[in-house]
C-alpha cells in the first residue's frame, strides 16, 4: 500500500484507493496538516463514484473558526481517540455539530481518525456513507487502528516535502 520510493502523494492516493473500497465506504479524504504553521486541506480523495462530492479545498488556517464550530476537529486537534460516528442525525453536540457536518460535508455516517504524532496532528482519514447509518464493525476498527500509523510518515513527507505553505 505504502511503497517505499513512492512519491508521498501516490502513495497516499493509493491508500485511499484500498482503504474506501475496503470499508464499503462512498468517499475517503485525507485531510493533511502542517502542525508548525497550524494549517491544513483535504488534498486526496477516493469516490465510490462521480457523483459522490469531492471536499478537496486549498489551504487554511485551522486553529481559528474550525475548531470552534466542528467538535470533531477538536478532538483532532487534542489528539483524542479517532471518533466513529453511526448516524451523524444521532450524534450529540459534545461529538460533533450536525448543522456544520450537514453544510460542509453531507455525509450520515463517517469515521474521524486522527492521524497524530507527539500530541500534534498531522491528518484526518475520513471514510463516509451517504444517505444511511452505518455501524462500524469491530474489525473495520482493528483496520483502521492498524492503517492510521501506517499514513502517519507518509503525511509528513507529504507536508514537510510542501516547503512552505
Amino acid at each position: 500500500m505504502l511503497a517505499a520510493g513512492s512519491p508521498p502523494a501516490e502513495a497516499l492516493q493509493r491508500a485511499l484507493n484500498l482503504i474506501g473500497p475496503h470499508l464499503r465506504a462512498d468517499r475517503c479524504f485525507l485531510y493533511v496538516r502542517d502542525p508548525t504553521q497550524a494549517r491544513g486541506r483535504i488534498a486526496l480523495v477516493w469516490r465510490l463514484d462521480e457523483a459522490v462530492p469531492d471536499p478537496r479545498h486549498d489551504w487554511q488556517d485551522d486553529t481559528g473558526e474550525l475548531p470552534k464550530q466542528d467538535p470533531l476537529f477538536r478532538a483532532a486537534l487534542a489528539a483524542r481517540p479517532s471518533v466513529y460516528v453511526e448516524d451523524v442525525h444521532e450524534a450529540g453536540p459534545e461529538v460533533l455539530n450536525q448543522e456544520f457536518e450537514r453544510r460542509t460535508f453531507g455525509h450520515r455516517a463517517l469515521v474521524h481518525a486522527h492521524i497524530t504524532y507527539n500530541g500534534q496532528l498531522w491528518g484526518i482519514l475520513q471514510p463516509c456513507v451517504f444517505g444511511h447509518p452505518r455501524h462500524w464493525t469491530a474489525a473495520e476498527r482493528d483496520y483502521l487502528d492498524a492503517a492510521v500509523p501506517l499514513l502517519l510518515p507518509v503525511v509528513q513527507e507529504y507536508v514537510r516535502g510542501l516547503g512552505k505553505i
